[in-house]
């Protein structure tokens, strides 16, 4: 199927960065979000990232100007109907997803082909919620998404080849690299990388070192470029518990149950970079480890 306008579904942190890569690989991108601002912002920010690409010389002037000319914005979600494929990069909350598909499919166009960006949540269960489950999969972007080089893919127990191989085809065009994951709990990175988060968590909570100690010795001890609590702060202690929750949901074994420290900081509202604090304080020039 030839995809050439995209619908993406939140203006937020990875609903932008998806329309930066689509818009830059040629297709013509609407991009919905129930808040002005949020559009503007989002806006705003893939302008700011494409010029840090043109000022790498990783893209040319006029490749930015393009890609900004094929990005509109729209508050009403119905508008996304009109393109091929839509994405949807909301919150990871399932009951979000359920109320936005609820809204979206009444007015998608036959051939349309709908994925979401959950980094979790079971693709046949969200499928299952619309009138297209062999036109439905997992397309989950890495963030941030102009820079990582993976897409996963995920097929749920009803998608059909041709939505698998489209698919497919804009990775390649956006010259990423597609893993294909089965329709279990997290996937394959997030199956593998919140547990290791989540454990992070539990070391801390137990006092075997401060934040500071075990992130600096996962980096020096086992080369990871970010050490684990900074990387939850990075992706954000909602998201990571949320994830967490799933895992230990969705495959009923103990070593998923969340730390309790990870709760403790959400509800608190501390949730990482988006909020100035988490297992890091923001607020100032340098970050500090708040434990």
């Amino acid at each position: 199927m030839d995809i050439k306008t995209i619908g993406v579904v939140g203006a937020g942190q990875m609903g932008n960065g998806i329309a930066h890569v689509m818009a830059l690989a040629g297709y013509d991108v609407m991009m919905n979000d129930i808040n002005q601002d949020a559009l503007d912002a989002a806006v705003g920010r893939i302008d700011k990232n494409l010029e840090r690409q043109v000022s790498r010389d990783l893209i040319s002037a006029e490749d930015k100007a393009t890609a900004m000319a094929r990005i509109s914005t729209t508050l009403q979600l119905p508008d996304l109907g009109q393109t091929d494929l839509v994405i949807e990069a909301a919150t990871e909350r399932e009951d979000i997803k359920h109320q936005i598909f609820d809204a979206l499919v009444p007015h998608l166009q036959p051939h349309t082909i709908l994925t979401s960006n959950t980094s979790s949540i079971s693709i046949t269960r969200l499928a299952s919620r619309t009138d297209r489950p062999e036109r439905f999969m997992g397309f989950h972007f890495m963030n941030p998404v102009p820079l990582m080089k993976l897409v996963e893919l995920i097929r749920g127990i009803a998608t059909d080849e041709e939505t698998y191989q489209t698919c497919l085809g804009i990775v390649h065009k956006l010259d990423k690299t597609a893993a294909s994951a089965e329709d279990f709990p997290a996937f394959i990175v997030n199956r593998i990388l919140i547990p290791m988060i989540n454990e992070a968590c539990y070391t801390l909570y137990e006092g075997v070192g401060n934040v500071a100690s075990i992130d600096n010795a996962m980096k020096l001890g086992a080369n990871h470029p970010m050490g684990p609590l900074e990387l939850a702060d990075f992706i954000g202690l909602d998201t990571c518990l949320a994830i967490m929750n799933v895992l230990h949901d969705g495959l009923a074994d103990t070593k998923y149950r969340p730390c309790p420290l990870l709760t403790k900081y959400v509800e608190a509202g501390w949730l990482g970079r988006k909020t100035k604090r988490g297992f890091y304080d923001y607020r100032g020039e340098t970050p500090l480890p708040t434990r």
